[in-house]
């Protein structure tokens, strides 16, 4: 396998370790690139018997990937292009798409530092375990302050991870969470001090690599059919309940668009999203 030709992804693959480098100038925003190029890399890597273990990292290490396009908001149709014609049509894109990743036989382990929001934390939350630098990490679900909620597979992959009320809680409070609520809440599976972050993943994936051919994807077989109701069972509900908020109504979009004035999706404007958009008043309430 090349793993090459990629415009916003860098993979190095070596001892079975296939190193996934997020890379989209400003703050690796989830767009049409991006999106394209992690499911090609999918595709690719769901029939290579080489890889065992799937790290994805950022190489910016202020945002790990700020969130979705923004753009896809203005103009719905550009979000729908990227459905999948092989994938399940009850699903949006972005659903099809971390569901693409969740679903790989190896195992898939996200290196987080920086921000992680939207459906950056959605991509993360595909993978099957999450590490985070300790104190340079921040995830966020802010996308009830924009009038939506997840809909990257976030609602479901939150409730198997810190369970209904606390998904709630991040849904709905919209705030940002820092590496030692999410680790108490389960939402990453370990704060790592960040100077040794890198080391303790790479441990990690090598120990996994080493293990006999097959044995990792069979452990995460019988994991899955440990959950009596399957594994995400919900995703075409999650996809229904948010087509009543998205496409987003003139007034959401407004709001989108003042935002964007503001910064949204520059690195300046990103650092301080939550502040920007509790700033931002809505148009019109009913």
């Amino acid at each position: 396998m090349s793993y090459s030709g990629y415009k916003s992804l860098v993979v190095r693959v070596e001892d079975r370790i296939a190193w996934v480098t997020l890379d989209n100038p400003p703050v690796n925003t989830i767009d049409a690139v991006l999106a394209g190029d992690l499911k090609a890399f999918a595709d690719e890597a769901a029939s290579d018997e080489d890889i065992a273990v799937i790290v994805l990292q950022s190489a910016d290490p202020e945002f790990f990937s700020a969130h979705a396009d923004f753009e896809w908001s203005f103009d719905p149709s550009t979000l729908m292009a990227l459905a999948d014609p092989d994938a399940d049509p009850a699903l949006n894109p972005l659903q099809q798409l971390n569901e693409r990743l969740r679903t790989l036989p190896q195992v898939t382990i996200a290196k987080l530092r920086g921000y992680a929001r939207a459906g950056g934390v959605e991509l993360a939350m595909a993978a099957d375990m999450r590490f985070a630098a300790a104190d340079r990490t921040w995830l966020s679900q802010p996308e009830s302050l924009m009038g939506i909620f997840p809909g990257g597979g976030g609602t479901q992959y939150l409730n198997r991870l810190v369970g209904r009320a606390r998904a709630l809680e991040i849904v709905l409070g919209a705030e940002l969470f820092d590496t030692a609520v999410a680790e108490r809440y389960g939402w990453i599976n370990r704060a790592v001090p960040d100077e040794h972050l890198d080391a303790f993943v790479d441990a990690l994936a090598r120990r996994i690599a080493g293990l006999p051919q097959g044995v990792a994807a069979a452990a995460k077989e019988a994991l899955d059919a440990a959950e009596a109701s399957g594994p995400v069972p919900h995703l075409a509900e999650e996809a229904s309940a948010h087509a009543k908020v998205y496409p987003s109504p003139d007034d959401v979009v407004h709001r989108l668009r003042v935002l964007m004035d503001h910064g949204g999706q520059t690195r300046d404007g990103e650092l301080r999203l939550e502040r920007l958009l509790e700033s931002i008043p809505w148009a019109h309430r009913s």
